[in-house]
């Protein structure tokens, strides 16, 4: 007998069923693929090598090429007409040699000629407005393309080039080998666009009442394409949704506008002294040194006078930047200008905003203390903002380049606004600033993978949410308790998951050609990163990974893998599994609770079990028998009282078993089997919750690694000293599963939010 009881507690929760599975004989099964959902991503994932390591890191050969700009820009705001004047000097750092360079044209997909609005099919519809008929058919198409006046090189002379839409190729004297530097010129102008009107990431907005415009100026000026190790020049056409992909880079940029017009951009203003009137420069000083309130710089007042004056007379502003992807600035006689000080921890930086009467009292409020919240948040999820200030323009739409971004809401012109216009100016306020840190500094290829830009940033825009709803309590409107944010917990998310798989693609999918572009490339990935620190890795763990992926890559061009690769490399949590189903799928979440069965537990040997006991040569007093409720012995046994009462248990315990290891060991009365069901193609953790009788309650979650040997259904079973009345699973809402209707035990007569949602639409 005592042969067998060192076996004997691991055969107790071993199922009858599972001795009858083993006994079966199968059919050999036919071999297959590995389509297990734990499998590696050694197929998807590039071969690492000297220039990006396994680890996800940059290796000892990576490199990034150079490009430096020198610029005259001038505004013709009669014209509504930019020209400039640039000249670059592009390094050559890579191993290879360069026979020609690319650059791109941007605003080529505003030209008369651009292939841009034939991407998209259209039709007609029942009926339309008379505006919207006459600017589909009547209106001639708006010419916002460059006009290229000169390509030359230091000297002067003509350099061969080839325009190819939105992407000039220009032709070397000689080949451009490494360390090289080549120096060249280009000349341009363009119709600038009424962004309102025809849309567009800068522009114009017009002011008919006072006949006055507001520039937020972006891809103003022929800017170099990148080249790297990962597909050489990424000379991918503009077509007007994928943004940008930039190389690193210095900027001295001298802006002639209309001399009562406030301008602010990229970079240092050089030339404060000579722009400044002597108020101002006393107002600037005393805002470098306020921490909690904006100070004015320039007055609603005095920009109300400046709307009126409409000068002929012309001022230049210059601006200096140091490794930096591009360069934006905003200039208009309307600005109110307004500043603070914000103190990290290396150092001081600048909020900035620049917004005209029609944005007060909404953005005199509350613009500048986003921008200040915003810059603390991000630097402690990644790294100190490293550049000296942050501007918020006030736009129609929202845009960001280094240093400055573009930013919509707007009160009524009685001054009163909802908390949807508030909480989505502070919203899209918070994302544009944080896009400094993703793509202008961890400097992403947006053409390529918008997710690498959107998502990380709205994932960290969530979080910097949260904070300033915390740290300004005063924004929150009666009732709220935490800043309301619209991307990020995983239930938000749910009615993308769950819809149309005709209309949903991989956020692995290039940006153009994805459907429910903001889903997909901003709410998907950012819910997923929130899933990963809030539900699989923890915060400590997420926090450190994503750190060290920010501060590896800052300044230096990442990829996909080098940032999966990274959270992995500095967590110790493998997760190909995640990004496999999140990030290559389009799989959904759904587990729930196929069934739950109770047992009792009796000495009394069972049918069944004398069949195991003879199977493995056993004698039948020295195993224990589970009895399913409902079947013959289940009341009798039940009765018979707890685990440790059993004679072979005893027996056992006293045989192997320490007196004080005795009195920790627990006394199990109820046994339940509960069967979770993955209808859902998405792996992710079981979350539990258990009610007992007592009313108390129990969380457990089992990993994602439980479905590792059958995605369909897994088993688990519980020996409780306290009868389960009721079993929750994913009772917080944390995995975005579609329908929880399956979620409970017993089963609630309720419908999943999902299909509530698709009910009313219906109605």
């Amino acid at each position: 007998m005592k042969i067998f009881k060192h076996v004997l507690l691991g055969l107790l929760f071993v199922s009858a069923g599972a001795f009858a599975q083993d006994a079966e004989k199968k059919e050999k099964p036919q071999g297959h693929t590995n389509q297990n959902k734990f499998k590696q991503l050694y197929d998807e994932f590039a071969t690492p090598n000297m220039f990006r390591t396994g680890s996800g890191a940059p290796g000892p050969a990576y490199y990034q090429q150079q490009a430096d700009y020198k610029m005259d820009i001038e505004i013709d705001d009669d014209k509504a007409r930019l020209s400039g004047y640039e000249t670059i000097t592009y390094t050559n750092n890579s191993p290879d040699e360069l026979t020609y360079l690319w650059v791109q044209l941007d605003q080529n997909m505003r030209a008369r000629d651009s292939k841009t609005p034939l991407i998209n099919g259209s039709g007609f519809g029942p009926a339309t407005t008379p505006s919207r008929a006459a600017g589909s058919y009547l209106k001639e198409r708006f010419d916002g393309g460059f006009n290229i006046q000169e390509v030359s090189d230091s000297n002067g002379k003509p350099l061969p080039h080839t325009i190819n839409r939105t992407m000039m190729r220009v032709e070397l004297p000689k080949a451009m080998k490494t360390g090289d530097k080549f120096v060249f010129n280009i000349k341009w102008w363009y119709n600038i666009n009424d962004h309102v009107k025809d849309g567009g990431r800068s522009g114009y907005e017009y002011f008919e009442e006072n006949d006055n415009r507001i520039y937020v100026m972006a891809q103003f000026y022929p800017r170099m394409a990148v080249y790297n190790d990962v597909e050489g020049w990424q000379n991918s056409q503009f077509w007007g949704r994928d943004e940008f992909a930039l190389p690193f880079g210095n900027f001295d940029v001298n802006i002639t506008v209309p001399a009562d017009h406030i301008l602010d951009g990229t970079g240092y203003l050089t030339n404060r002294e000579e722009v400044f009137t002597k108020e101002m420069m006393k107002r600037y000083k005393k805002a470098k040194k306020s921490y909690d309130e904006p100070v004015l710089i320039v007055t609603q007042e005095e920009a109300e006078k400046a709307e009126k004056s409409k000068s002929k007379d012309k001022k230049t502003w210059k601006l200096s930047a140091q490794m930096v992807r591009d360069f934006g600035f905003a200039t208009s006689r309307k600005f109110i200008w307004d500043m603070m000080a914000v103190k990290l921890d290396t150092k001081d930086v600048m909020a900035v905003s620049m917004y005209s009467k029609e944005g007060n009292p909404l953005w005199g409020d509350w613009s500048t203390k986003v921008v200040a919240s915003t810059l603390k948040s991000y630097s402690r999820m990644t790294f100190d903002y490293p550049y000296h200030k942050a501007i918020s323009a006030h736009a129609p739409m929202g845009m960001e380049y280094p240093m400055i971004c573009y930013n919509f809401g707007r009160p009524n012109k009685d001054g009163t606004y909802s908390d949807r216009v508030k909480f989505g100016m502070m919203g899209v306020i918070i994302h544009e600033v944080g896009h400094n840190w993703f793509p202008m500094i961890v400097n992403s290829d947006e053409r390529q993978w918008t997710w690498m830009d959107e998502g990380l940033n709205t994932f960290v825009q969530y979080v910097a949410e949260q904070d300033f709803g915390e740290w300004y309590p005063a924004a929150l409107s009666p009732g709220q308790t935490k800043y309301p944010s619209r991307r990020g917990p995983a239930k938000n998310i749910v009615r993308y998951m769950g819809g149309n798989q005709d209309f949903i693609a991989p956020i692995m999918t290039k940006g153009l050609n994805t459907y429910q572009f903001g889903s997909n490339a901003y709410s998907k990935p950012a819910t997923g990163l929130n899933i990963l620190r809030e539900t699989i890795m923890g915060r400590d763990l997420f926090d450190y990974s994503f750190k060290e992926y920010a501060n590896r890559w800052k300044f230096k061009h990442p990829t996909p893998e080098d940032f999966f690769r990274t959270m992995e490399d500095a967590s110790a949590v493998d997760l190909d599994w995640f990004w496999r189903g999140w990030f290559y799928t389009t799989d959904y979440t759904d587990i729930g609770i196929k069934e739950v069965k109770k047992y009792a537990i009796t000495a009394n040997p069972t049918e069944e079990g004398k069949k195991i006991a003879e199977r493995f040569n056993m004698d039948t007093a020295d195993l224990l028998y589970f009895v399913e409720e409902g079947k013959d012995g289940y009341d009798e046994a039940l009765k018979a009282g707890e685990l440790s009462d059993l004679p072979t248990v005893k027996e056992f315990v006293m045989d192997n078993f320490t007196p004080e290891q005795r009195k920790e060991m627990k006394s199990p009365k109820y046994f339940y089997q509960v069967t979770y069901e993955k209808p859902g193609g998405l792996v992710m953790p079981i979350i539990v919750e258990y009610t007992y009788a007592d009313g108390t309650k129990k969380r457990e979650t089992f990993p994602a690694q439980i479905w590792r040997l059958n995605d369909k259904e897994v088993s688990r079973a519980i020996a409780s000293d306290k009868e389960i009345v009721s079993i929750a699973v994913d009772p917080d809402l944390e995995t975005a599963d579609v329908d929880t209707s399956n979620n409970s035990w017993p089963k609630e007569v309720k419908e999943s939010e999902f299909n509530q949602f698709k009910n009313k639409i219906k109605d």
